[in-house]
């Protein structure tokens, strides 16, 4: 199968950093149809050689077994070329259009690697210059838009010009090995599948905690903030990939369907339970694996008065059959204490004790980084004696030892699927206005609140008022357990 990706802000630090290093990878694992062609296009006036010799010189970035080596990137950078493109020209599109066509691939997938105030503008120039035909796919990259009116915005100007099926919202996060096999652990085994639901699980804990602060991207961040830039849509979708009901088939729409009626299902809320079931913090100074680091209002390019939430925790309730109740937990922050990203599905206790001593619950921890992996927190004897308490044991899978080959990383996953037209893991349009839509509440109420965000510590778990959300309920973060 023929094919021509192109990448929409070819020499931004996306496409270089993460896209470029995806693609090879996944020439290297010789998952890359044959017949392809990359096509880099941005205003610097550069030949193809002059981009793939700076090209080469961004790949000594690349972690060292991801690096190619000078014969690999030689075979590599074959496929690559580059194109000068002013996107406010509409003659350089027609441009773009001739080259395309002077070729017919079978798949046309232009990737928007820019910021999103250009989608509008981009898509309508594509339209009018006919790269819109059956052959063409776009891929969006988050975030898409700035709050729910912006959304749509962008969606009405995509729908104007693409269906939605070739329509590709990328949300890295359903790229991650580890998060493809939530959906094989709830949909491929029997095991778990009577017990997900309010009467054998307590409550659920979503976690995506950094150790890094926000470094150089510090006007990007405080224009965006931590509920915008992982809660809206990373936590989100792994909320509804745990909460949604077994789709009919592996179908893209069937899939989506029952993630849309999660995100429906959701809680809504209001001015008063914003101030009662979120958390929101900003780092201060601290102290991460023994070094100071600095507090966010010295970060570079962050205003000294700035009220940008780094850190947000929040209390949540799908308000459906199966999880009625069962209150679910989603937390985020950059300055953290650890690097880590994982569900925790807490079990009820037993109902009736019958060993001495507490008993703790069963968890199972779905691990996504920087471990990959399954643990089951279960209960057993010693066998020293009798009457002796419970002891806890894990059942601890690493997906990384137990499948000794090369596994696909997300964006190289991702990838792959555009080209291959699979829209299983990307977002459709009314996932992502209905997301919006729930997390708009929250941004109006802090706009209306002067007291700002909670400060905590560099190095810390966040606001102590985070612990006290889940303590309310009898329950603590894993962390705390």
């Amino acid at each position: 199968m023929s094919f021509d990706l192109v990448f929409f802000g070819g020499t931004g630090d996306l496409t270089w950093r993460k896209l470029m290093p995806a693609l090879f990878q996944a020439f290297r694992h010789g998952k890359l149809p044959e017949g392809g062609r990359i096509l880099a296009v941005a205003r610097d006036d550069q030949t193809d050689e002059r981009y793939r010799e700076w090209l080469k010189e961004r790949f000594r970035e690349v972690d060292g077994a991801k690096r190619p080596t000078d014969e690999e990137f030689e075979q590599f950078a074959a496929l690559i070329h580059y194109r000068r493109m002013d996107l406010a020209q509409a003659d350089h599109y027609q441009g773009l259009k001739d080259w395309l066509d002077a070729r017919n691939a079978d798949t046309v997938v232009l990737y928007l690697a820019t910021s999103p105030y250009l989608f509008t503008g981009i898509c309508q120039q594509l339209g009018a210059v006919g790269l819109n035909h059956d052959k063409v796919r776009v891929v969006l990259e988050k975030p898409l838009g700035h709050d729910l009116a912006s959304a749509q915005e962008i969606n009405r100007a995509v729908r104007c010009v693409f269906a939605e099926s070739q329509a590709f919202r990328i949300d890295h996060y359903l790229g991650k090995p580890s998060v493809q096999n939530l959906m094989a652990l709830r949909f491929g085994n029997a095991l778990f599948e009577p017990l997900w639901r309010r009467e054998s699980i307590a409550n659920i804990q979503i976690t995506l905690a950094e150790r890094l602060g926000v470094g150089t991207r510090g006007a990007f961040y405080d224009g965006t903030g931590a509920l915008r830039d992982m809660i809206q849509n990373h936590a989100l979708q792994l909320l509804t990939m745990i909460a949604m009901e077994p789709p009919s088939s592996n179908d893209a729409d069937a899939i989506r369907d029952e993630k849309l009626k999660v995100l429906r299902s959701l809680k809504p809320f209001t001015a008063e339970s914003v101030a009662r079931d979120v958390v929101r913090g900003q780092y201060r100074a601290g102290s991460i694996e023994g070094a100071s680091v600095p507090g966010y209002l010295d970060e570079v390019k962050v205003p000294a008065d700035s009220t940008c939430e780094t850190f947000v925790a929040l209390r949540t309730e799908v308000n459906n059959w199966r999880w009625a109740g069962v209150p679910f937990y989603l937390r985020t922050g950059k300055r953290l204490a650890e690097r880590d990203a994982q569900i925790v599905v807490n079990f009820r206790p037993v109902p009736h004790k019958i060993f001495p001593g507490a008993s703790q619950p069963n968890r199972l921890v779905i691990k996504l980084q920087p471990e990959d992996g399954l643990e089951l927190q279960l209960l057993a004897q010693k066998g020293t004696g009798h009457g002796e308490q419970l002891t806890p044991v894990s059942l601890d899978l690493d997906f990384d030892k137990a499948f000794a080959t090369q596994r696909v990383g997300a964006y190289e996953r991702l990838l792959l699927d555009a080209i291959a037209g699979r829209l299983n893991l990307f977002v459709r349009s009314d996932e992502q206005e209905q997301a919006w839509r729930w997390v708009e509440p929250i941004l109006d109420a802090w706009a209306a609140d002067t007291s700002g965000p909670r400060p905590y510590a560099a190095g810390s778990w966040g606001p102590a008022a985070a612990s006290a959300l889940v303590a309310r309920d009898g329950f603590s973060w894993a962390e705390e357990q």
